[in-house]
């Protein structure tokens, strides 16, 4: 049995930030101020655990507050000064007649005395927590330059062997909350992708005769339909930057290879022609070439095709094994699993300037999805035998764990904007 529909969860993963930056930014966010209601959630709270767990700031603990205000006018500067606070957020949730909330918020620096954003929004309260990383988003994004991906979603796997249908492809929040399963399972669902728009997902899944096949699947009507069901391997999907088309592997010729597919008109192309292995495929942001995986060297390494003429050219040349690949958004850096010393570990390499960096402690990481800013990797692992899930950022410096409380988790893969 299958669920047409995504259905609420309760299960949730949960954050816990193992490593940030020594130089994270001391920011005060101020318990918001109620009125007309206690609100469903505590947006404030909601606020500061997202810019923690970005690893860029230290906020102060609300027990710490020498005062709470609720306006810029009402500012003590000096109780923010001798905490050396840098920067103070406050705000008001003011449930209305008609039970929505108004959320209104303010950004201030606090060694300028000066307020640096202050805007509103008004949702019902199932969008409180979506103000909230709206919020957290665009004082991300004031203090760093960088757009906050607070308000993206992760798609991954979960799979236990207690419930009649073990495997469950589930989308969560960013912070790990509002879990959502997608489908359900008896027989085995892999590689989920993600859509540009973020409005369909697709995956390999195994349902029915035990066979593979490619899904592409629509997030909020459940509707879904096969696009491919070659004879042996059906794996990989990833959609290109406009989403039309599918790159995918299969191995109806014989050995697995890369093509594309139109979703419009259905039409196969076939991409690479080697005695090798070919996978893994992943658009670059041009959406006129690809990365994937290939054996065509001897071991797995990551080669880039430009589908414009064919031709392809090995990018990967440290150690004797890299797969897997995914691409930061602005094309600079190529992430992906490498092996050292056995252990297989999150790589990060800087194809401008082509140095390489090793992210990663563990000894079976997988999987590397980036987010959609760039600034973070979230990828599976293995702790205490069991799969979960973690997050790096691009430069090492800040690490997240999110394990699952239901059974083991694998294959992230984090939304576009939405």
């Amino acid at each position: 049995m299958l669920l047409a529909c995504a259905n609420m969860v309760h299960a949730s993963l949960v954050i816990e930030v193992t490593q940030g930056r020594d130089d994270a930014l001391p920011i005060a966010v101020v318990p918001f101020a109620t009125s007309g209601g206690q609100p469903e959630e505590d947006v404030a709270s909601i606020i500061a655990a997202n810019l923690h767990r970005s690893g860029q700031f230290r906020p102060l603990d609300s027990g710490d507050l020498l005062s709470r205000p609720a306006r810029g006018e009402d500012i003590i500067w000096r109780d923010f000064r001798v905490m050396n606070m840098e920067y103070v957020v406050l705000g008001r949730v003011n449930r209305q007649d008609d039970g929505r909330y108004r959320v209104e918020y303010e950004l201030h620096d606090v060694a300028r005395g000066a307020r640096m954003i202050a805007a509103s929004y008004t949702g019902s309260a199932s969008q409180l927590r979506d103000m909230a990383h709206s919020i957290s988003d665009k004082v991300f994004e004031q203090l760093t330059g960088i757009p906050g991906a607070f308000g993206t979603k992760i798609l991954y796997v979960t799979v236990d062997e207690r419930r009649s249908q073990p495997f469950q492809l589930q989308y969560a929040d960013a912070d790990g909350h509002r879990v959502q399963t997608i489908l359900s399972s008896r027989q085995p669902i892999m590689s989920p992708a993600w859509s540009p728009d973020g409005s369909k997902v697709a995956y390999v899944s195994f349902e029915g005769d035990g066979l593979p096949k490619i899904y592409v699947h629509e997030v909020n009507s459940g509707q879904r339909r096969v696009v491919s069901r070659e004879t042996g391997i059906n794996g990989a999907p990833a959609f290109s930057p406009d989403g039309t088309r599918l790159a995918l592997t299969l191995s109806r010729d014989g050995v697995p290879e890369i093509y594309t597919l139109d979703l419009e008109t259905n039409r196969l192309v076939r991409r690479t022609n080697s005695r090798s292995i070919d996978t893994e495929p992943r658009w670059l942001p041009d959406g006129e070439s690809l990365v994937f995986t290939s054996s065509r060297s001897g071991g797995p390494q990551i080669y880039r095709l430009d589908l414009r003429d064919g031709s392809v050219r090995r990018l990967t040349f440290e150690g004797p094994y890299n797969a897997r690949a995914d691409v930061t958004p602005d094309g600079r850096y190529l992430v992906f699993v490498h092996r050292v010393d056995g252990r297989f570990q999150i790589g990060v390499q800087d194809m401008r300037r082509g140095t390489f960096n090793v992210l990663t402690a563990s000894n079976m990481d997988e999987s590397p999805s980036v987010a959609p800013n760039g600034t973070m990797i979230i990828y599976g692992t293995q702790q205490g035998g069991a799969g979960v899930l973690e997050a790096v950022s691009i430069d090492g410096r800040v690490r997240v764990r999110l394990p699952s409380k239901e059974g083991e988790v694998r294959e992230p893969a984090w939304s576009p904007f939405l």
